[in-house]
């Protein structure tokens, strides 16, 4: 098969692969239906992730069953399936407690962006769907598989309640998501924070009500202004950097919650801070298993379109263009077709 593999910084290749294979009684194969590229992948393309060896990339997938290891019951050759990036047993007890991404027997997907995908726990992970969709809803059911599934993450982390403001830090597909997630939460004013004009009407589309340009202090202080001077009652935070996550911290009330999902560089939290502020701080990688079922039928009933992050699409040939044009913030989300 064909696949991408990151060799150093800026340098993704379309290369030959070997073919996947049963591995475990509990592994699964899935053909590619689409697959995408993340604002994730873009931190050891920048250089910022140590890279190590030579390896595939992607952890984003949906796609059609071809075999299953003898102890996976609950998908069947020939089926469409949606996953997680964090594949899980979906039994044991972190995952009953609803955190499927500690699982005790968790893989992090991370050869997505390939014709052929191996699929640990796909007992556990993979959820099919009645009959096989629409191409057209592809793309919303594989923004399930990860964005719109972290972005509703962060909303419930920060414990959005109907009728409460919330603040969204960061306008990348996961920011973008957890527009959707707050605006399907029942928040009544949701603040997008967003300096591209692009990202900035895709979030008006999926429900902000107000959008911030400023960052830093400058962003704190508006954020206030449009809070009477006390700050929101839920902040998501979307985005990793130590920039993000004092600007959601000092956005939050007292009382209010930050929600945070982007993956953490260099971010610190006082605790002395934290401790006077009275703000709750929840976030890690979204269980995203936990809000598959429900996310699933909301893509297939028309309720949430988040496939609509995806600006770009490519034949998965093209996988480096992917990467080029979202580090370029010429494209929100790079869409790939085998």
């Amino acid at each position: 098969m064909r696949g991408a593999v990151i060799h150093a910084p800026g340098d993704v290749r379309f290369e030959t692969l070997d073919d996947p294979k049963i591995l475990t009684p509990t592994d699964a194969i899935i053909r590619t239906a689409v697959t995408c590229v993340c604002g994730s992948d873009l931190w050891p393309w920048r250089g910022l992730e140590p890279i190590g060896d030579p390896h595939p990339m992607g952890h984003e997938y949906v796609g059609f069953v071809e075999e299953v290891g003898s102890e996976v019951s609950s998908v069947k050759p020939g089926q469409f399936v949606i996953g997680s990036f964090a594949t899980s047993d979906n039994t044991c007890a972190n995952c009953r407690n609803g955190f499927q991404s500690n699982c005790v027997h968790r893989e992090f997907m991370s050869t997505c962006q390939a014709d052929y995908v191996r699929i640990p726990n796909a007992q556990g992970t993979l959820v099919a769907t009645d009959e096989h969709p629409a191409e057209e809803l592809w793309p919303g059911l594989l923004a399930v598989s990860d964005v719109m599934g972290t972005g509703w993450w962060a909303a419930d982390a920060a414990e959005v309640k109907p009728g409460s403001t919330a603040v969204v830090v960061g306008d990348g597909a996961v920011g973008l998501s957890a527009v959707i997630a707050a605006k399907e939460m029942g928040a009544e004013r949701i603040i997008a924070m967003s300096r591209h004009e692009s990202r900035q009407k895709l979030a008006l589309e999926f429900g902000a009500t107000d959008i911030v340009t400023e960052r830093g202090d400058e962003g704190i202080a508006r954020i206030k202004d449009l809070t009477d001077g006390i700050g929101a009652d839920s902040v998501l935070e979307c985005v990793g950097t130590a920039l993000a996550m004092q600007q959601a911290l000092h956005s939050a009330r007292p009382g209010g919650n930050v929600g945070f999902v982007g993956v953490p560089h260099e971010v610190a939290v006082d605790g002395q801070e934290l401790f006077f502020s009275h703000v709750g701080l929840r976030g890690g990688p979204a269980p995203v298993r936990r809000y598959l079922p429900d996310l699933i039928d909301r893509v297939l009933t028309g309720r949430i379109d988040p496939g609509k992050v995806f600006d770009l699409t490519l034949p998965l040939g093209q996988v480096a263009e992917g990467y080029k044009a979202m580090d370029e913030r010429r494209a929100i989300k790079a869409l790939l077709k085998p």
